[in-house]
């Protein structure tokens, strides 16, 4: 591990380490299309020597697309010639994402063909920009490269020394409650991330199926640099809606989620069981999960811990995390054999943790840098090498780490109590009926707003959903402080507005309530 301290000698590792094992498998047209460590490195080497005909050194370069082996081509040439990588998030409106890349100074625009209007515009838009590579085909004349032409007109031996401390990626955050801001990681930040843990993996059997977006840093971190390191095959899926036939065709032994997937995960097995209930749960899953998974990691929102026995039943390891991507992103982790179920996981090797004001405070070699261009942020959010999550939360000791709520949802009452709305949100998603739930302040009061789960309430017979409500909420209060209880509910007819990574607009909602 002391030897890898950036993603060029990470890659460099994986090729000669793994060599001609697969590390990428993906569907083209119903063919399985496999790609080996050794081709990543000698394909990922080819585009570096054709970046550097089209780019100067040190260029910002925008990547936008699904997961795919070219984006991945793309961003280790990238960043293995000492450009920095933009991963743009796809879901974004094309007017937010001309913004971001004026913001983050992109001159080179690398997109996914299906993206071919976005490209477009970035061109009418960004000035700035002004060389285009189309990740499949060369598709109009004003756009100048395909990857492909690159890779194959420049194939060799490259060579570059990268500095570890040197910049990596920009990676904009989602922005739930204001401006996104474009988090600056190191080579150092991601790889050590990556690799600072024995995850107990078999390279000789493991096998990924990468269902999170590739622009997020707990995807490409933990399923894209981790994989290459301890020799993982990830399979890329192309749509969640694919999701259970792309289980059966690359047959995974792990998976990284958000507890959303978790959940229908979950809701998946459990209806299986209902129509099969004389069949042994662990059976079911394998049938319903492609066979081979035994291992799920979770991360990115809260999950609730009575799910962990009950993926147990199905024979499958159910284990949380939890990071930012102020920390490339991992801070700590549940794993197969050392986990305690309502923690978000036990520090990773070098996290520091320490709790201000409640406040948990965090310093590791995977902290950011900074923001880029934002000095104001940096400052409020890095205080002398400790990044300030905005978690609420304390470190037992046994070094797990606990997660009570967010600072900045904290809500102060006239009688001077503070309470975390998400403990009081956790505990009524306990129940299924309650599919979304946001717990806010509204005339000094607590008030629990709730999207119900339609579908089942109807599976379960229950036909005055908001009286069943009610009576859950009451049930809540039963065993709570007095000023934590729920005084007021709301009812919503449709889902609470998100960000793209699927996390409600908390402030955006309690604001437009008052």
């Amino acid at each position: 591990m002391d030897e890898i301290k950036t993603m060029k000698e990470l890659v460099d590792y994986a090729a000669a380490q793994y060599k001609e094992k697969a590390a990428y498998r993906y569907l083209r047209k119903k063919e399985v299309i496999e790609k080996t460590f050794k081709n990543v490195k000698e394909d990922s080497e080819a585009f570096a020597r054709g970046l550097s005909r089209i780019a100067k050194d040190q260029e910002h370069v925008a990547l936008i697309g699904p997961t795919s082996y070219e984006y991945l081509i793309a961003y280790f040439g990238t960043v293995n010639s000492g450009h920095v990588a933009v991963p743009l998030d796809k879901e974004q409106t094309t007017e937010e994402i001309c913004s971001l890349i004026m913001r983050a100074d992109v001159t080179v625009f690398v997109y996914d063909a299906s993206y071919l209007d976005v490209a477009k515009k970035v061109k009418e838009k960004c000035p700035e920009v002004r060389s285009f590579v189309n990740m499949q085909d060369v598709l109009l004349k004003e756009f100048e490269s395909s990857l492909w032409d690159l890779i194959e007109e420049n194939r060799g031996v490259y060579e570059r020394t990268i500095e570890p401390d040197s910049l990596a990626s920009i990676v904009y955050t989602s922005g739930t409650t204001g401006k996104s801001k474009g988090v600056m990681l190191s080579h150092y930040n991601q790889v050590y991330n990556a690799v600072c843990v024995d995850m107990g993996i078999d390279s000789n059997t493991a096998v990924t199926l990468s269902v999170l977006p590739i622009h997020h840093t707990y995807c490409f971190t933990c399923d894209i640099l981790t994989g290459l390191y301890f020799g993982v095959t990830v399979c890329m899926n192309d749509s969640m809606m694919h999701l259970v036939r792309n289980l059966s065709v690359f047959h995974p032994t792990i998976m990284l989620v958000v507890p959303m997937i978790a959940e229908s995960i979950l809701y998946r097995l459990k209806e299986a069981h209902k129509a099969n209930p004389d069949v042994p749960k662990p059976i079911l899953a394998k049938k319903a999960l492609g066979g081979a998974l035994t291992t799920v990691y979770c991360g990115g929102a809260y999950l609730n811990p009575a799910f962990i026995p009950e993926f147990m039943e199905y024979g499958i390891y159910l284990r949380q995390g939890y990071g930012m991507t102020e920390s490339a992103p991992r801070i700590s982790n549940n794993f197969q054999n050392e986990f305690k179920a309502d923690s978000v996981g036990k520090l990773l090797p070098g996290v520091q943790v320490k709790v201000e004001d409640g406040e948990i405070l965090v310093k590791s070699p995977s902290v950011m840098m900074g923001y880029y261009k934002d000095r104001e942020n940096t400052e409020k959010t890095l205080k002398n090498g400790w990044l300030k999550t905005g978690d609420l939360g304390y470190v037992d000791q046994d070094d797990f780490l606990y997660i009570s709520g967010r600072k900045k949802n904290l809500i102060i009452l006239s009688n001077g109590e503070n309470v975390s709305p998400e403990g009081i949100e956790n505990r009524l998603k306990e129940n299924q009926l309650v599919k979304e739930v946001l717990v806010y302040e509204e005339d000094n009061r607590i008030t629990a707003e709730i999207y119900p789960d339609a579908e089942y309430a109807r599976i379960n017979g229950i036909l005055d959903i908001p009286a069943a409500i009610t009576s859950l909420v009451e049930e809540t209060n039963r065993y709570a402080p007095a000023f934590q209880k729920v005084v007021k509910v709301k009812m919503r007819e449709e889902e609470f507005p998100k960000t793209t990574s699927k996390k409600i607009r908390r402030k955006y909602v309690a604001e437009s309530e008052k």
